[in-house]
This record gives C-alpha cells, structure tokens and sequence, in this order.
C-alpha cells in the first residue's frame, strides 16, 4: 500500500465563473488539512489555488507553495507567501512541474485553464512511460473535465494510448469525495478493464 502525505493539487490561479470551483477548491483544503496530508501546490494566493491554501492553513493543515520567480508577483504577493509553511521559488516552469512532482504522493487537479491541464498531462504522460503510479484524481466539478475524458477516451479507441493500464486517473465529481478518493486509491490496485477513467459518482 502507498502511503500517502502529501498531495499536489493543480487548479486555476482565476476563480472561474462558477462559484463551486472556489468552494470546491476550500472544501479540499479543509479535507487536507483534517486528514493530516501537506498540500503541495504551486504558491499562487489567488483564484481557487488561495482558496486550497487558505482553507487548508484555517483548518491547521501544512502547506509548500513552489512557484517560479516570474510569477510572485504576478500569482502572490510576499506576505502572503510567508503566511505558508514553506516557500519553494524556482527559475522556470519545469522546475516547479518537477519539483511538485517529487514533493507529492498524489496529484488533484481542479478546475483550471491551460496550465492547469498541462501540468496533470505531464503527470499523465510519465504515468504513461512507467516513472510513476501515484494517484491522479479529475475534480470534474459540474461536469468541468467530462470534455478532457472524452477526449482520452478517444485517444484511446483510436490507439494513440498504447498502454493504458499505466493511465488511470479517477474522475470524482464530489469536492467532499476527492480526498476519500485519493486515499482510496493508493491503496488499491487499478485494472486494465477499467479503461483510461474510473468513474466515481459520489464516495
């Protein structure tokens, strides 16, 4: 059984249009901090990665915040980094994505826009080549990543995903049923009859 201490969560640094991305997003943070797991995120305070971080500090729990230099002052400020447990600052993108890799246990991904999706693909892809089986969970909250499983789901039918047995991100469409899910995960073993997505309604 994997144990699991830390997660990374992937989300927007926007709010998004819908409240339940933000809510969705404090309702993590707040099951982070209550199961006792670190959350390993990219240091933004804003949009729903300031809602994971936030309600993951009001509710006692620990917090890394990696972000690179170019980005402080556009995703954070200096005070409110120093409010985290602690502060990674790297000179570029890959090594945040790999540096957030080698932090976590687990990976989430919520809500978010292109960096968001390319930072969970990465995850994916390496998952793909065999360099991990760490969890990776889809909050497709209100239906947000149903596209992005299609689309898999496609990839896979046209046989462009020759191994997907490596590939199996769950989908939780319940904030409240993610952490569940993660912890779930590490502790079970996914089979290839379950295709690329394991769906899970409701935990």
């Amino acid at each position: 059984m994997n144990t699991i201490r830390s997660v990374c969560v992937y989300c927007g640094s926007s709010p998004g249009q819908n409240p339940a991305y933000m809510e969705a997003g404090r309702i993590v943070g707040r099951a982070l901090a209550h199961s006792n797991l670190r959350l390993v995120y990219g240091g933004g305070t804003k949009g729903i990665m300031g809602a994971v971080s936030d309600a993951t500090l009001r509710a006692g729990g620990k917090v890394l915040g990696i972000i690179p230099r170019f980005l402080m002052n556009k995703e954070a400020s200096t005070s409110s980094l120093e409010r985290l447990d602690e502060v990674v600052v790297t000179e570029n993108m890959h090594q945040r994505k790999q540096r957030m890799f080698e932090e976590s246990d687990a990976f989430v991904v919520l809500p978010g826009g292109i960096g968001t999706l390319e930072e969970i693909v990465e995850m994916m892809t390496w998952a793909q080549l065999g360099h991990h089986r760490k969890p990776m969970i889809f909050a497709s909250i209100n239906g947000f990543w149903g596209p992005m499983m299609a689309l898999l789901d496609h990839m896979r039918a046209q046989g462009f995903i020759h191994t997907a047995h490596q590939v199996q991100p769950l989908v939780v469409n319940e904030a409240e049923a993610i952490i569940p899910a993660v912890l779930s995960a590490a502790s079970a073993t996914a089979t290839p009859s379950q295709g690329v997505a394991a769906i899970i309604e409701k935990m």
